[in-house]
């Protein structure tokens, strides 16, 4: 099993980024994807959610009508779409499923 995120970076706040996590080596389609993401010194915090299918989301409080997260079950991915960013954003955002996590990626709010 293998999650790879990739799409981090610095931004100013106000911008936006796209993050992707490719899974490989489970059946994608038959699993929920979960966001997190842990700033310095804090504990890791779930950020969203999406059902097996696509039809189901959910956001962290923080990020609501912020983030969306989506799903390409043909391409074994999972998006990030982080618009409006805060300097608050900043942290290490990973993916998470099938009791699985990838390595995470990097991003950082920062005028």
């Amino acid at each position: 099993v293998q999650l790879v995120e990739s799409g981090g970076g610095v931004v100013q706040p106000g911008g936006s980024l796209r993050l992707s996590c490719v899974a490989s080596g489970f059946t994608f389609s038959r699993f929920h994807m979960t966001w997190y993401r842990q700033a310095p010194g804090r504990e890791r915090e779930l950020v969203a959610y999406i059902s097996s299918g696509g039809g189901s989301t959910d956001y962290a409080t923080s990020v609501k009508g912020r983030f969306t997260i989506s799903r390409d079950n043909a391409k074994n991915t999972v998006y990030l779409q982080m618009n409006s960013l805060k300097p608050e954003d900043t942290a290490v955002y990973y993916c998470y499923a099938n009791s699985y996590w990838g390595q995470g990626t990097q991003v950082t709010v920062s005028s």
